[in-house]
């Protein structure tokens, strides 16, 4: 019932016996049961239609909170969300490269913080933390010029004990682009389409997939990871060329790309957000990028739906919001003009979230375990064991 309700938004009894295919009754006694234990209120009644105005339900957004950490490779990024799913804090921290020592201090800072924000309302809780974070996360040390030694590093850390929250509060870890993926899934693309490939244009690229209105991770969590994907290779000058027939998507439809291509015209920034207002002389090499970068994903989209059969393909990145549309744009054009046969071509949306689609699904992970009778309903992969354990674990706690 409250997942039915979180994908409506709001609805009657009458409309969650539909979607839940539950006898008129049943639904009653269950919705009355969340309404007095305080997950769901009444908002008002529907008219118009035959019978009786319907009384019409919501979550109750205070009711339960939930702490969604990105760990980027060069900010870590964190969200307080409520049950309705909005975003009532947040906090960045940036670094030049993700030291699992900054890393720490900065996740913890957060943890604090967010645990006074919930503190000073009432009876709310945080029922859980997940953290999204990238594969391989000290690798590619050649392209971002990070200390060798850091992909060792973290492949010691355990990231479920990583951080220190309230005791016994669950902890949830998944790949930052399947976080991502979850996050349009539940609170965005996700009320269009049950079939879709998220695509994030970060730091590097990477994808998570959605079938059937659940997130794919496959049996190593690593389903979607459009990186390493073939491409035809960069036509930007400031790309080193290889002696290569391909390149693979990462070297092409990356933010580490554009950030080089620029620094090869003078013009440096750390990060994306320098680019609103585009500093002087940018706008030549920026477009040069989201020409290069659109004509890469093209190809990759091509891939993608000659092996999977998909509605929709959400588009998202960094990007200051006024690019990312531009890129988006050209992309669509691109793809219209391609004559690929013998796929259905996909209808290609921008994602709603930007830079906080990692966190904000990250901190979809608890509420999905809590709403989903099996967890295996809105995540399936390596961690569904892990996720059906946390389940019962939340549940003997309320």
């Amino acid at each position: 019932m409250l997942d039915a309700i979180r994908r409506l938004k709001e609805a009657s009894k009458s409309d969650l016996a539909r979607a839940a295919n539950l006898t008129p009754a049943a639904v009653a006694t269950i919705v009355d049961g969340l309404e007095s234990s305080g997950f769901v209120k009444q908002v008002g009644k529907r008219f118009g239609q035959r019978g009786s105005p319907s009384t019409l339900y919501r979550l109750t957004p205070e009711r339960i909170y939930s702490v969604g950490i990105k760990i980027g490779r060069r900010a870590l990024e964190a969200v307080l969300v409520d049950f309705a799913g909005e975003v009532r804090a947040r906090e960045s921290h940036e670094y030049r490269f993700p030291d699992p020592d900054l890393v720490l201090r900065a996740g913890n800072m957060s943890l604090a913080s967010f645990d006074k924000v919930v503190a000073g309302l009432g009876d709310a809780s945080i029922v859980g933390v997940g953290i999204a974070s990238p594969y391989f996360l000290g690798g590619w040390s050649e392209e971002l010029g990070f200390p060798d030694d850091l992909g060792s590093r973290w492949e010691a850390i355990d990231l479920t004990t990583f951080f220190a929250p309230r005791p016994k509060t669950p902890v949830f870890v998944e790949n930052d682009a399947s976080s991502a993926a979850l996050a349009e899934l539940i609170q965005g693309a996700g009320a269009r389409f049950r079939d879709f490939m998220h695509i994030s244009i970060d730091t590097f690229v990477g994808g998570g997939l959605v079938q059937g209105g659940k997130v794919h991770t496959g049996p190593h969590g690593n389903t979607a990871a459009l990186g390493p994907l073939p491409v035809s290779p960069s036509g930007l000058d400031s790309v080193a060329a290889k002696p290569a027939r391909y390149q693979s998507l990462l070297h092409r439809a990356s933010i580490y790309v554009l950030v080089n291509h620029l620094k090869s015209r003078g013009i440096e920034i750390n990060r994306v957000r320098e680019l609103d207002p585009l500093p002087p002389g940018a706008r030549e090499p920026l477009f040069e990028w989201v020409e290069d970068c659109a004509n890469a994903l093209v190809e990759a989209i091509i891939a993608i739906t000659s092996v999977i059969d998909i509605e929709a393909i959400v588009l998202d990145s960094i990007l200051p919001r006024p690019i990312h549309l531009e890129l988006l744009a050209r992309v669509q054009t691109q793809f219209n003009r391609t004559s690929a046969l013998g796929i259905v071509a996909p209808e290609i949306v921008s994602g709603q979230f930007g830079p906080e689609a990692s966190p904000i699904g990250a901190a979809m992970l608890p509420f999905s375990a809590l709403l989903a009778p099996d967890s295996g309903v809105l995540m399936i992969g390596k961690d569904r064991i892990m996720l059906l354990g946390s389940l019962s674990r939340l549940a003997a706690q309320r």
